[in-house]
Formats: C-alpha cells, sequence, structure tokens
C-alpha cells in the first residue's frame, strides 16, 4: 500500500511577493519563478498521462501508489498555479509564457506513446532526489533573506518529491518492457525539459523588466547555472579576478565535493538499474514532516515553528 501522505497547504499570494523574490541569491529567485512555471503544465502532463494509462495498470499496489501520487502532483500544480497566476497578474505578459510552455506539454501528451511518458516522468523524478536534496542541505544559503512564502512553498515542494521519489519508477517499470526503456528516451526526456527551461527564462526576459529581474533570467538558467558554478570555484586559483560583477551562483555556499557528488548521482539516474529508494536523503525533510505532523503553519516554515522568518 502507498504510504504517500496528501497535505492541502493554504497557500496565499498576493501582489506582495516580488517577482525577485530572493535578492540575498538572485539566481535562486529566478530559478524557483521558472520551477513554477515548469511544475505547473509539468504536474497536470502526468495527471493526464497517468489518466490515459490507467487502464493498463493491472497489479493493485502500483495503480494505488499511481492514485497517491497524482494526488500529490495535483496539490503542487494547484499552489505552484496560485503562485503563477500573482506573477501574471502583476507582468500580464507571462500569459503568452504560460501558453507556450503549456503547449510544449501538450504536443508532448498528443505525439509520444505511453511507454514514453512514464519514462520522460521517471527520468525527471529521479534527478530530483539528488538536486532536490543539495537545495534542503543548504536551504540557508539558498533561500536565506528571501520572501518566506515563496521559500516554504518550494521547499514543501522539494520535500514531497522526495516522499515520492519511488513513484515514477514503479509505475514505469510496471508499464514498460524492460529496464532499459527509460533510459532509451533519456536524451529525448533531457531535450524536452531544456527546451521547456528556455521558453520560460526568455519570457521572463521579455515581459519583466530587468530591474525586477535583477539579472539576465536566461543568462541565470543557462550559462551562468553550471558554467559559471565551475568558473566561481576555478577563478580563484586559476582564472584570476573577473572584471565583471555577478550575483552569486545559487550553490555558492556548497563545498565542491559535494557538487561533484550531486552531478555524479543526476548521471546515474538515468541508468537502467538506478532506484532513488537506495539514494542519500536529506535529513531535513524529516524536520519538516515532524513540524507539519505537531501542526505548524508550513506556508511560512523554513527551519523554526511557525511565525519565524528566515534568517
Amino acid at each position: 500500500m502507498s504510504d504517500l501522505v496528501i497535505r492541502k497547504l493554504p497557500w496565499t499570494f498576493d501582489a506582495s511577493v516580488p517577482f525577485q523574490w530572493q535578492p540575498a541569491n538572485p539566481v535562486a529567485g529566478i530559478f524557483g519563478n521558472v520551477f513554477t512555471f515548469f511544475a505547473v503544465p509539468f504536474e497536470q502532463y502526468i495527471i493526464s498521462a497517468l489518466r490515459d494509462a490507467k487502464d493498463l495498470i493491472t497489479d493493485p499496489a502500483v495503480a494505488e501508489e499511481a492514485d497517491a501520487f497524482v494526488r500529490q502532483e495535483g496539490q503542487h500544480s494547484w499552489a505552484h498555479r496560485k503562485h503563477m497566476n500573482t506573477l501574471i497578474k502583476q507582468y500580464p505578459g507571462l500569459k503568452e509564457t504560460q501558453r507556450e510552455v503549456s503547449d510544449l506539454f501538450d504536443d508532448l501528451l498528443a505525439t509520444h506513446s505511453t511507454q514514453f511518458h512514464v519514462s520522460y516522468v521517471a527520468n525527471i523524478e529521479a534527478t530530483f532526489t539528488p538536486l532536490f536534496k543539495m537545495f534542503l542541505d543548504h536551504r540557508h544559503s539558498i533561500f536565506g533573506g528571501g520572501d518566506p512564502r515563496i521559500a516554504a512553498l518550494i521547499l514543501w515542494h522539494f520535500v514531497e518529491e522526495i516522499e515520492h521519489r519511488s513513484s515514477g519508477l514503479i509505475i514505469c517499470q510496471h508499464l514498460t518492457p524492460s529496464r532499459w526503456t527509460r533510459t532509451k528516451y533519456a536524451r529525448a526526456t533531457a531535450k524536452h525539459v531544456l527546451a521547456v527551461v528556455d521558453v520560460i527564462a526568455r519570457g521572463f526576459d521579455r515581459h519583466v523588466p530587468e530591474a525586477e529581474r535583477g539579472m539576465s533570467a536566461y543568462t541565470a538558467m543557462t550559462s551562468y547555472m553550471a558554467l559559471g558554478e565551475v568558473k566561481a570555484r576555478l577563478r580563484p586559483r586559476f582564472l584570476g579576478p573577473s572584471r565583471n560583477t555577478w550575483p552569486p551562483t545559487v550553490f555558492h555556499d556548497v563545498p565542491s565535493r559535494e557538487l561533484v557528488a550531486m552531478v555524479g548521482r543526476l548521471i546515474a539516474s538515468q541508468a537502467p538499474y538506478h532506484n532513488p529508494a537506495d539514494q542519500p536523503l536529506p535529513e531535513w525533510a524529516a524536520v519538516w514532516m515532524a513540524e507539519y505532523e505537531r501542526g505548524a503553519d508550513m506556508t511560512t516554515f523554513f527551519d523554526q515553528p511557525a511565525g519565524s522568518r528566515l534568517a
């Protein structure tokens, strides 16, 4: 039986939520907004794909897992839609970006097989444990000083992705002929994800004034997200001081060995015999769940009980 918990939290966002909600780590702020615009159509894609595959699931335990998985993802879509609609209300041009991203997922759903869809979902979900562990383990340097509402939204989502880390793989293995099927579609999955991120980032640059972004969203999500981390670590020793004034990288406070380990796990996550259940988990996820069970207000929760602010 599935042990996933469906948590319906009272998320509220209004015009007081700035686009650049994390001035202490502006690349993380842009990443959070990109994540919101990605999450809404992606979660709907999951729901539609698994609804179409429902009659193909013959194992009651897998069917129960799929149902709980879809219900959790539905909550994620609903919550991020609230954040997204708040941003669209402030920057109406972002409605066009929303439609473009939705079209990318609608086209994917209409033109590919069920095997592709469950592989796509399993491939992306497999990357979440190593990536989101990094965010949760280093939440102070990534989210500290930002708007607690958006920080709490992202942390909640990441914790629940850790909780259902194996759901996509369970469903995929049930509906595909071999473990290699998922790996076969890994490249196509990555290509589509990058295309979606490209559309979102370019939309932000087109519709949100630079003064309110803090930097180019496209640069933040492409060259600066990966190459910026490498340069920031190599420059002091090999490249000398930079003439440019750049904001800190997302993982500026993360030891290089941890980043290398994360990259290795991201690559391994696409291998046919990879199992998210065997991966190292963020200890703080258990703290979050305990506070939820205690009745804390998780819509602003960061580390301390309800009512505290980010530090």
